[in-house]
């Protein structure tokens, strides 16, 4: 066997470099968004253990939904990516043009054992360029078929060495080839084909046999005769161990799958449950349609389902006459390679094996799969095919006359092959591209007008959509997704009753109930989706929480195991304040599902509506110790755990607190409740920064404003409180505690009693009932030694709360005073001019920081334990869940709660918060008692 030179790897690697470096442009389209985007497995917080628990899309094998694909091995190499580049779409397809060169290698050193060194290059040369292999190359889900070749031809030329210089059996190579074999079959299922090819090989390669000489001698051994040559026994030893090494791959793949099927409907695969003799017509001519392919591949489409090829529902369709034109040239090929020993017949049937073989699976003649055509899954095939073309140039360029026409035709071929991939290379670049490019090719296919619909969905740009969706419900009346989506794109175009039309029509649609049949193995388990989303529009009416409640119940008597339903319906009875019932809705749904994150992340929701902080706290920390990066998960149990007032628990919800803002560097919300936590701590500089930081990110940031100037104040820094202020007011013009707390840093610190009257009396204008500014306004009053307005004021004030002891004594004082000085003769009002102020001596403070005041628990105004105390956020802290979306046919993005419940925040009355109240009602006497001083004074 000839070896590869260096030359040529490097000629093999330029060309394929040189065809697909625009492949490194290119996202994540089609099946990427599910195998990469979606797919948890690729995180590392997933433990490796789920690779060999879940199939290639991320979903548990045991799962009835699951597609039932286990390629571990690929998932492996995805999450490697991820580890180095995370979702950079370059360095996976980066990976994958690595691999397809890798592969040209090694078709070019396995066609050296059955062609010359010449027609083996032509050979590696074709299948490097062939525009077949763009969807395995540029599509990064296409990883499984350059992985599973690498082994495949791995586990070829390693059988090629288990035959000795002396013709003994050499079993290292064997068992290598048996170990590269369950490789390639781990990175995908039409690996295992590899040990037919070795079969074959063996028998008409190796031990040079024609098809008459080993049925002569199989008759020979049956008559007894003649026993079995040395030779032979020896080649039959080899082939009982390749064989009952597949069988138990085969075996080991069963259990995996739990022996069930994948379930597909009649929308990816019409011919899988069309009636006989339609679906062996059907079948049988989709032979040829990819033999097309390969021999012509200027139309290309990724995606062949549905209407793309009408079925064949009678022998007269002459479709028929290209399935009968390629059984008679493959089988002729067949016949001469099987009936002679030359070089020729076996280079073509080592060709037909790798054609053959490998395409076994796929080709819907054994047993149904999940698609029509398939690009990517000619990736093998293709293989045999550039073996039969080079044989073909070898015999041809031979022949003197025709050598330079040769030449120059497979010049022509290789370059006009490179330039149709590099130019289809550029279909990947978006899904939009794609699926465009797929419906300039065929337009009777609904999910590629569905799809363009989803791209241009993605662009938010609904009404275009709207179009595509509409039309895929032309092309495809019956289809459900189709109907849903058009539902969907209602409801984002807030055309209620035309969404829920075309929910209603997709419900209709729905297989009926058959008595005794299970219906889970009759319907696409995403189409019950459409009485979620329908469910999901009409409860928006909360006359209508009922009739929601009955579809999601509906949804689950279909499927007891429909996890989504649970959690929807957990939602809605949230909504509907049944607590107890909504609990017991996740719960069973975490029966179904405890490696879900969001469900207990929800479950936590439930327990704070509840008034049960502490189990809320260990359901968010389940969630966590599955997704240690879930970020509303994060932000809730750590504002849950700031808001106990306990300080133990401040460090780690400090620590999830910087998790989140890693996870969302533009939420202001994070770093405000990072602030609050270091204002807790007495942390001033740390509290100063983040809250600047979170005004940065949201300018007019209202609590964030407000708790930096009252920093500020507390910090005796009432000179760097008053701009910040003056920014909250612009803002928020009627934040009643912005304007107390302004009012005392001008009295008591600026001396500016008439700015401070300005901001009490824009209080009394906005809320005259508002005791503090009130108050507030008769301190002012009295620095202006108007006594009589004071003593007004004062009445007023006492008026609005009579219970409040304080005023009555200032009243008293006041009166006291008023008396004393119309005793001497002193005049009761000293009207003041404008900025007037008195001594320093008698300055008033005002009630606003350090009075006797209620706190407020968790409103609008906040956490602070006295009037002017700290306001809590405008959080975002949205108890939502992260509902399951749905490729294709679209469930709703719908949040866990509605928008009732999204501002809502635990409530807790710490023992922190009280001894501060304590603190600060010993303080406000002590000043009671300063204020009476001053007033009694002279």
């Amino acid at each position: 066997m000839a070896v590869v030179s260096w030359k040529e790897i490097l000629l093999l690697t330029g060309l394929v470099v040189g065809c697909y470096w625009n492949s490194l442009s290119c996202g994540f389209v089609f099946d990427d968004v599910s195998a990469i985007l979606d797919n948890k497995d690729l995180r590392p917080s997933t433990p490796l253990r789920n690779l060999f628990l879940n199939d290639f899309w991320g979903t548990p094998m045991a799962e009835e939904r699951s597609h039932k694909s286990y390629r571990p091995l690929t998932v492996l190499t995805f999450r490697l990516n991820y580890l180095f580049s995370e979702l950079s779409a370059a360095s996976y397809h980066l990976l994958n043009v690595i691999l397809h060169a890798v592969v040209c290698v090694l078709f070019l050193r396995v066609c050296r054992s059955f062609l010359d060194k010449t027609s083996s290059l032509v050979a590696a040369l074709l299948f490097a360029v062939h525009p077949i292999h763009t969807e395995a190359v540029t599509g990064v889900v296409g990883r499984a078929e350059l992985l599973s070749s690498i082994f495949l031809l791995a586990a070829f030329l390693a059988y090629t060495k288990s035959t000795g210089p002396d013709h003994s059996i050499v079993w290292a190579p064997i068992a290598l080839t048996v170990v590269l074999v369950a490789a390639a079959t781990l990175c995908k299922e039409q690996g295992i084909t590899v040990i037919g090819v070795c079969c074959v090989h063996e028998i008409f390669v190796a031990q040079g046999f024609t098809l008459p000489m080993l049925l002569d001698t199989i008759w020979q051994v049956l008559q007894g005769k003649d026993g079995f040559p040395y030779a032979v026994l020896q080649t039959l030893l080899k082939l009982i161990v390749l064989v009952i090494s597949t069988l138990l791959l085969v075996i080991i793949r069963v259990q995996v799958i739990q022996s069930q099927l994948p379930v597909f409907t009649r929308f990816d695969n019409p011919a899988a449950v069309s009636t006989t003799p339609t679906r062996q017509l059907t079948f049988n001519y989709l032979l040829p349609v990819n033999a097309w392919l390969l021999l012509n591949p200027s139309e290309l489409c990724c995606d062949w389902t549905m209407g793309t090829i009408p079925l064949v529902e009678s022998l007269l369709d002459l479709r028929n006459l290209a399935t009968l034109v390629f059984y008679i040239f493959l089988g002729h090929l067949a016949y001469h390679s099987l009936r002679y020993r030359h070089s020729s017949a076996k280079t073509v049937i080592m060709a037909l094996s790798l054609i053959v073989l490998p395409f076994i699976p796929a080709s819907n003649l054994f047993f149904p799969v999940g698609f029509v055509v398939a690009e990517r899954v000619l990736y093998v095939p293709s293989m045999g095919f550039c073996v039969l073309v080079a044989h073909g140039f070898k015999m041809v360029s031979h022949k003197g006359q025709l050598k330079k026409i040769s030449w120059l035709m497979i010049g022509v071929l290789l370059t006009t092959h490179a330039v149709k991939t590099f130019h289809r290379n550029w279909d990947w670049e978006s899904e939009y591209t794609l699926f465009t490019s797929a419906l300039k090719v065929n337009k009777n296919n609904a999910k590629l007008w569905n799809n363009v619909g989803h791209a241009l969905e993605n662009q938010n740009n609904y009404a275009k959509a709207l179009r595509y969706f509409l039309q895929a419900t032309r092309v495809q009346p019956d289809d459900i997704g189709a109907h849903m989506n058009v539902g969907r794109t209602y409801k984002n175009l807030n055309k209620s009753k035309e969404a829920e039309d075309a929910y209603l029509v997709a419900k209709s649609l729905m297989p009926q109930v058959i008595p005794g049949k299970k219906y889970a193995t009759r319907v696409a388990p995403n189409h019950l989706n459409v009485y979620i989303n329908l469910a999901n529009l009409i409860r928006a009416n909360d006359s209508r929480l009922e009739e929601a409640d009955q579809l999601y119940r509906q949804a689950i008597s279909m499927r007891p195991d429909f996890k989504q339903a649970y959690i929807s319906r957990g939602e809605l009875l949230l909504k509907m304040n049944k607590l107890t019932e909504a609990r017991d809705a996740y719960l069973r749904a975490l029966e179904l599902d405890r490696t879900n994150a969001d469900l207990w992340y929800n479950l936590a929701i439930v327990n704070i509506e509840m008034k049960d902080p502490s189990e809320a706290l260990k359901n968010f920390n389940h969630a966590l110790e599955l997704n240690p990066r879930h970020k509303l998960a994060l932000f809730n149990s750590a504002l849950l755990m700031q808001e106990s007032g306990e300080p133990k628990f401040w460090p780690e919800a400090n620590r999830r607190f910087l998790i989140y803002v890693e996870e969302e560097p533009d939420d202001a919300n994070g770093y405000f409740n990072l602030g609050m936590l270091a204002m807790d701590a007495n942390e001033n500089a740390a509290a100063e920064r983040w809250m600047r930081k979170a005004i940065g990110l949201q300018a007019g940031f209202r609590s964030a404003l407000f708790n930096l100037a009252l920093l500020y104040s507390q910090s005796k820094r009432e000179v760097d409180a008053l701009p910040v202020l003056d920014e909250l007011l612009r803002h928020h013009p009627e934040h009643i505690k912005g304007l107390i707390l302004k009012g005392d840093i001008l009295m008591n610190h600026k001396k500016d009693t008439q700015g401070a009257k300005a901001c009490f009396e824009r209080i009394l204008g906005m809320d005259p009932t508002n005791v503090q500014g009130k108050h507030n306004l008769c301190v002012v009053y009295f620095e202006e030694r108007d006594l009589p307005r004071a003593e007004r004021c004062l009445e007023e004030t006492l008026a609005l709360a009579p219970n409040e002891e304080y005023v009555r004594r200032h009243l008293s004082i006041v009166r006291s005073k008023m008396a004393a000085m119309s005793a001497a003769g002193q005049p009761l009002s000293s009207a003041t001019t404008e900025g007037a102020t008195t001594s320093s001596k008698e300055e008033v403070p005002q009630r606003a920081k350090e009075g006797t005041e209620e706190v407020v628990e968790g409103g609008e105004e906040g956490r602070g334990a006295n009037a002017v105390g700290r306001e809590a956020g405008d959080e975002k802290n949205e108890r939502k869940s992260s509902t399951e979306s749905v490729r294709g046919v679209g469930v709703d993005q719908s949040k866990s709660l509605d928008s009732s419940q999204s501002d809502k925040q635990t409530k807790v009355k710490s023992t922190k918060d009280i001894k501060d109240i304590e603190k600060k009602r010993e303080a406000a006497l002590k000043r009671l008692e300063e204020i009476e001083r001053i007033l009694s004074g002279d």
